[in-house]
């Protein structure tokens, strides 16, 4: 298994939904995960610590964990069968550690909120283009719209993500 970060999100023009990049720590490699606008929405809105009156089903699943008296120890992403990506979840709890199923997109936005590491499968990890351009870390999220406060309400999230345009994010050419 090889660490990953978040590098990127962004919509996938050709099949219009969007995408997660995980790029290999210290590294080139990457791996894109086609994902949910849910998911995809609880990602960024923890990326610009944007809070909400009531948790999200991955603030809820956060609690979860930690009021059973577990702590999350990383999150793998395992393999891709028939174009489905299958992750999991490491949890620690009186010294033994349980794995449990998960889509990578919810381990993702579970793994950030805990700021726990997230691992790919080597296999998974893919050279990007000779001819797509490096990330330069400017580029992987655009600012949300301003607001007077730090809360924004579900139907002005949708809009916001709903007007990102692919080059907000970078090239998802692979």
């Amino acid at each position: 298994m090889i660490e990953v970060v978040v590098s990127r999100l962004g919509m996938d023009p050709n099949q219009q939904t969007y995408v997660v990049v995980l790029q290999e720590k210290d590294g080139a490699r990457l791996l894109p995960i086609w994902i949910g606008q849910a998911e995809a929405e609880s990602i960024v809105t923890h990326m610009h610590n944007i809070t909400h009156a009531r948790p999200l089903t991955h603030d809820l699943c956060k609690s979860l964990i930690v009021g059973l008296g577990a702590a999350l120890r990383r999150v793998q992403i395992t393999r891709v069968e028939n174009n489905t990506y299958y992750g999991e979840l490491h949890l620690e709890r009186a010294g033994a550690i349980v794995q449990v199923d998960s889509r990578p997109s919810d381990a993702i936005a579970i793994a950030l909120r805990f700021d726990a590491p997230i691992f790919a499968a080597e296999t998974l990890l893919v050279l990007p283009d000779d001819d797509e351009d490096e990330p330069t870390g400017d580029e992987t999220f655009t600012s949300p719209p301003a607001q007077d406060s730090s809360e924004f309400n579900a139907e002005q999230l949708k809009k916001y993500l709903e007007h990102l345009r692919p080059e907000d994010f970078g090239k998802f050419n692979l």
